[in-house]
């Protein structure tokens, strides 16, 4: 997509860089000068798998837009694959080496507005995924039959760990993806988009997916095993939507079960978030060895055909098991990270937290705003409060894991603040038609919220998302006078709560300094309500 190289800058954080992040790092997280000057139209990849000794060979024909005059064009591919050569019109192009970044010396003029085009020959035996996804690569298994199973996931590792590519979040590809996957008869081949082609000679067979809307790296995938494929085709927002699966064939009838929650799971993400934004290149649940990942359109499924997160309840309160994570949490990115990308890592907190906050959603769809709430509530057991949400930028640097529920209660804190929950709905909906396949930053998101809610929400985003600082309301009790002030708080955070006062609900509006509110009544009971993330205690 093109480039929000201003806005970035606009909104870069003062955070100082460490001196533990490394020039590989800068190459990695920064928009450099050798990829800041052109424009990313189009991949057109071609890959082959050697499943017995898993290794891979192809081809990346990549389609360029000239932006700014400049000679010098950033590919990254990282150890141990190779690039073995580089052509631009049929003439091999020299190239330079640096760690994972690959500075290939363009010899024609590139004139600006211009469209041009460079494959990228590859190969090599990419890195083995120590604890996919969260530690991806490859996947090489063997399912029950001994027959091989076959994924990658590299969110964090980076895309380039097995294909040549633009890696950095802020230019996705306009036009898409032409994915070909070479593997032996007898298996079945899944990417992303939808299957246009299948060719057959010898032994070998050729399995080609066209994607036709923008696509972040990490969401290129390739999915193989001994698969079958049913599916159905969903009425939506925007006409019939294809929803295909592919299973393991041991699997199908628990597939058949199980998925019937996909439908489920659209209607009610389609409510909250606005229309399915890939309904040209179809949705997807294909089985993995792994737990699952969001690939655009071709959304990964490993959670065994239980319900919960591997059978359990991440929220422990029961409402967890209603529904199969990996299916509405790895879906639910398809708004949140596939729709609406980071330009930077440091912003990943609008993948996982607006994500994580799905299934609060999913559930108050199809079992009510009770459940919803006690659910994100529930999950706040797992917030650490270790290091704020929001990372470092430039580096490659995400923030800390809170992004997830703490992200989501965030969100829950919000939906309370702006208590018209149409009024939510439609901020959640304007979001994604607002930013339709756009790269954005935090900073682009939380200005758009605060605009349409009508609130002023900087020092609400501020305290939040870059601090590791959980409001707490202090407050004394005589008789029928309440007293209270917030303490750890940034300079001028002053966000109102309801506190339940003899079971009523009353709102007051804490700062740094020492409020008071008289009742009616003596005050005989009182708690700050649970949906606002804050800590409370009683001062005697």
């Amino acid at each position: 997509m093109k480039p929000f190289i201003s806005v970035l800058l606009l909104f870069i954080s003062t955070t100082t860089i460490s001196q533990n992040f490394t020039r590989q790092d800068t190459l990695r997280g920064s928009i450099t000068p050798e990829r800041a000057w052109w424009d990313l139209k189009h991949y057109d990849l071609q890959v082959e798998v050697d499943l017995d000794t898993k290794q891979i060979q192809g081809s990346n024909l990549i389609s360029y837009k000239v932006l700014n005059e400049n000679n010098s064009m950033q590919i990254d591919l990282q150890p141990p694959m190779i690039i073995e050569k580089v052509l631009q019109d049929g003439k091999e192009l020299l190239f330079t080496s640096e760690g994972n970044a690959h500075f290939i010396h363009i010899e024609k003029e590139q004139k600006i507005g211009s469209n041009y085009k460079v494959t990228v020959y590859f190969s090599g035996k990419p890195l083995i995924a120590k604890n996919a996804p969260w530690d991806g690569g490859f996947s090489w298994e063997k399912d029950s039959n001994g027959k091989h199973f076959v994924a990658t996931s590299n969110q964090g590792i980076g895309a380039s760990i097995w294909w040549p590519n633009k890696d950095h979040y802020y230019d996705e590809p306009d036009n898409g993806i032409d994915f070909d996957i070479t593997i032996p008869n007898g298996l079945m081949a899944v990417a992303n988009g939808r299957l246009v082609n299948k060719e057959t000679k010898k032994d070998k067979t050729t399995w080609s997916w066209k994607v036709v809307n923008p696509i972040n790296n990490y969401g290129v995938n390739i999915n193989i095993g001994d698969y079958i494929h049913f599916g159905k085709k969903y009425n939506g927002e925007n006409g019939f939507l294809d929803m295909d699966y592919y299973v393991l064939k041991e699997n199908k009838a628990k597939a058949r079960k199980q998925f019937k929650q996909a439908p489920k799971m659209m209607e009610a993400f389609e409510h909250w978030f606005g229309p399915y934004p890939f309904y040209e290149d179809s949705f997807k649940l294909v089985e993995v060895p792994y737990l699952g990942m969001e690939h655009q359109s071709s959304v990964t499924y490993g959670n065994q055909y239980m319900n919960g997160y591997l059978g359990s309840d991440l929220s422990g309160t029961g409402w967890g098991l209603k529904f199969d994570f990996i299916i509405v949490h790895e879906s639910g990115h398809e708004w949140f990270a596939n729709n609406i990308t980071h330009i930077d890592v440091a912003d990943m907190w609008i993948h996982e937290g607006f994500t994580a906050y799905s299934e609060n959603l999913y559930l108050n769809y199809h079992f009510g705003k009770k459940a919803s709430s006690e659910y994100v509530i529930g999950t706040r057991s797992s917030i650490q409060n270790d290091r704020p949400i929001i990372g470092v930028y430039e580096v490659n640097k995400e923030g800390s894991s809170d992004m997830y529920y703490k992200g989501a209660n965030i969100l829950h804190t919000l939906r309370q603040l702006i208590e018209d929950d149409e009024k939510w709905r439609n901020i959640l909906r304007g979001l994604n038609k607002y930013f339709h396949h756009q790269t954005i930053s935090s900073k682009q998101l939380e200005e758009y919220i605060s605009e349409k809610s009508g609130i002023d929400l900087t020092e609400f985003w501020n305290q939040y998302l870059r601090t590791s600082q959980v409001p707490k309301v202090e407050y004394k009790v005589s008789s029928n006078q309440l007293r209270f002030r917030y303490v750890s708080i940034i300079e001028n955070f002053d966000m109102p709560v309801i506190a339940i006062i003899n079971g009523k609900e009353e709102w007051i509006f804490p700062t740094a300094e020492w409020k008071s509110k008289e009742i009616s009544k003596e005050i005989k009971s009182i708690e700050i309500k649970k949906d606002f993330y804050v800590e409370n205690s009683k001062m005697e």
